[in-house]
């Protein structure tokens, strides 16, 4: 590529990455593009458990499609919402994560793999609390500094209250023993404080503190000791604690360059725990290669990218923040699956994003995204450039070819005979 071909290339992705309607495009076809591909990985993944409980291979990604139905019908709606109405609702929200995370303490909390921290309403669904708080402790501290943008030069203000708070539904989820979910709410607190602008010694302090706390928790379960120290050679006990992390790697290995093929993998027949799960990227790497998975890192990479490139650009303070709580929220949980399938992290059990099965954790994300894509609309000319499009639109509509344009109020048809002049 010549010199000019470069500069001409450059000057073209420039001038589209200044558009004012970039950031609500790319958003759009990134959420759809990993909501798709989930699903034909949840199917894919979850094939050989779902024909083993029910008879039906299609039974686990049937229900995965329902809750879509349900994320996309919620997420239409955070995605028109005016964001002063959105604002009136970040405290109920919040109140409701409070409420159903104090049930998971009563008898209607149900326990999984030694963490209680699911909601068994006697339905045939069981719902996950700490996946709305993430959504709900996001919105509400973005509202919260938003209402106090001028304070926030004071670190007291960038505090208070919202460390309080915040930390306290973190610890409700350490007290149901789900400390793969309370890092990432951590990490969620963390991310919000250094947007909010605290000063660096004090983010180093509340980091250390962060970091102090987790171990703490980690060392008061000999379950969660014995994962920290597998982590970095898990086939030392590839029976044993490593198990999981050691077929995650055999799966990846196994798919080389191009992998075995959609549907083709080995490690989903029972190898493999939490293959339409925790470990569904395991699954990605063996059917679908380094490539594919190579895929998958990109298209989470733009989100990253779009995320925070809303966050910047947008004029309205509550979309800045959430916009990026929300981008640090999805990252963060990313790396983590990623890395613990990688044999990077210890495994603590986070879904991926978009991909995984489960609905809890499906309806937060996509209202995530939607509400991404409504802040979207809040950068500068945006709002301006999709009035213009939609007028632009109804015009062809109205001028579509073969379409008969009739006057709003036609003149009256003449009363008796009609003269016919014949040239």
């Amino acid at each position: 590529m010549s010199r000019s071909d470069r500069q001409s290339w450059t000057a073209t992705v420039r001038e589209v990455l200044e558009k004012p309607l970039t950031s609500y495009y790319l958003v759009l076809a990134v959420s759809g593009l990993l909501i798709g591909f989930g699903m034909v990985m949840v199917l894919s993944s979850s094939s050989v458990t779902s024909y083993q409980n029910s008879g039906s291979p299609y039974a686990l990604a049937g229900r995965q499609a329902g809750f879509l139905v349900a994320a996309l019908v919620f997420g239409a709606i955070a995605w028109k919402v005016p964001l002063r109405m959105l604002r009136w609702c970040v405290y109920p929200l919040l109140l409701l994560a409070l409420v159903l995370l104090a049930l998971t303490f009563t008898p209607l909390g149900y326990e999984v793999r030694g963490n209680r921290n699911w909601l068994d309403f006697g339905g045939p669904f069981l719902i996950q609390p700490s996946e709305i708080a993430k959504l709900a402790v996001v919105l509400w501290t973005a509202d919260l500094y938003a209402r106090k943008q001028r304070l926030l030069r004071d670190p007291k203000h960038v505090l208070i209250p919202m460390v309080p708070v915040t930390g306290f539904v973190a610890m409700l989820v350490v007290l149901q023993r789900d400390l793969g979910t309370a890092l990432v709410l951590f990490a969620i607190i963390l991310g919000m404080l250094f947007v909010a602008g605290l000063p660096g010694r004090a983010f180093l302090v509340a980091l250390l503190g962060t970091a102090t706390l987790a171990l703490y928790f980690v060392q008061a379960s000999e379950e969660r000791i014995k994962r920290i120290t597998s982590f970095t050679d898990p086939f030392a006990d590839a029976q044993g604690s490593g198990y999981q992390a050691a077929h995650g790697l055999m799966g990846l290995a196994t798919g080389q360059w191009l992998g075995v093929g959609l549907g083709g993998s080995r490690q989903k027949w029972g190898s493999l725990p939490g293959a339409h799960t925790d470990f569904v990227f395991a699954v990605i790497g063996e059917e679908l290669g380094l490539v594919g998975a190579l895929c998958v890192l990109l298209l989470f990479g733009l989100l990253a990218y779009v995320g925070f490139r809303i966050a910047r650009r947008a004029r309205d303070p509550f979309a800045r923040y959430a916009a990026a709580g929300i981008t640090v929220w999805l990252m963060v949980q990313t790396i983590i699956n990623i890395g613990m399938v990688l044999g990077m992290l210890p495994v603590i059990g986070i879904p991926l994003p978009l991909i995984s099965y489960g609905g809890s954790a499906l309806v937060p994300t996509v209202v995530a995204l939607a509400l991404l894509a409504n802040f979207a609309r809040t950068e500068p000319g945006a709002a301006a450039a999709l009035r213009a499009h939609r007028r632009r639109r109804g015009r062809r509509t109205e001028h579509r070819p073969g379409k008969v344009q009739r006057p709003s109020n036609p003149a009256p048809r003449p009363v008796g005979r009609t003269v016919r002049e014949e040239g």
